[in-house]
């Protein structure tokens, strides 16, 4: 199984957290915020995502921002100042969305580590809840891999409403051919030969990951711990409703 990887000795990577979208599921909420700030249980998503980073080791973080830029760049600013241990940095968009991959690719003379690693704001897991970071790097290090992806089993993807995006074997491997269906749990781990390409034109992180599964390089491993996905305003209630009961 995927889980069975050991810790990893690779030293945490750097973290792309996405967050340059509209939003246009959250209106009329994203009419005077990004997403990436909205508050759930207390704190805005975006730190959700910093913090389950942080409990793992990561110190390095690069958020890219177009929708409401100047909030986003004023928030990261403040966790800049009253946490000078770490590294906070903005890759702005300001022409146009570029969308996942795009993104990332126009962060990556802000990150140096190889492989990097990619994070929706709008889905997270509680710090300390599991470690599943070490378990992608150790999965990572002990395949032949391009890309390793976090991963939940459909019947326990909260605020998720759509199927499975891949199939997962016994090894971790990720395929559309055998194994027990998994949902993309918006991180991936993936290395900066295959970040650094793509079209010159908006293009999403899907187009590396079937890159990496046609391959045979794409894997997965799956998280141990409950897992949220904020994507609409329904979601949004749910998502505080699971967490008032977990802590």
């Amino acid at each position: 199984m995927s889980d069975s990887f050991p810790v990893s000795p690779i030293a945490m990577p750097d973290v792309m957290l996405l967050a340059a979208g509209l939003g246009t599921r959250m209106r009329p909420i994203t009419f005077e915020r990004p997403k990436a700030l909205i508050e759930v249980a207390g704190k805005p998503l975006i730190d959700h995502a910093i913090d389950a980073a942080l409990a793992e080791g990561c110190t390095r973080f690069v958020v890219n921002a177009h929708h409401k830029a100047e909030m986003i760049a004023a928030h990261f600013a403040r966790l800049d100042s009253a946490l000078p241990d770490l590294d906070f940095a903005v890759s702005h968009e300001k022409d146009r969305l570029l969308d996942t991959g795009g993104g990332l690719r126009k962060a990556l003379p802000l990150m140096s580590s190889d492989p990097v690693l990619a994070l929706n704001t709008d889905t997270f897991w509680l710090p300390g809840s599991d470690t599943p970071i070490a378990r992608m790097l150790a999965c990572f290090g002990a395949n032949e891999a391009d890309i390793v992806l976090l991963c939940v089993a459909p019947d326990k993807a909260s605020g998720f409403r759509k199927g499975a995006d891949y199939l997962m074997d016994g090894d971790g491997r990720l395929s559309s051919a055998h194994g027990r269906p998994m949902v993309y749990a918006g991180a991936a781990l993936i290395s900066r030969e295959l970040a650094a390409t793509g079209p010159d034109v908006p293009f999403s992180l899907y187009r590396h990951f079937e890159t990496a599964r046609e391959a045979g390089r794409l894997w997965g491993v799956e998280i141990a711990a409950p897992w949220f996905h904020v994507g609409d305003r329904q979601a949004l209630e749910r998502t505080e409703q699971d967490i008032g009961a977990l802590v």
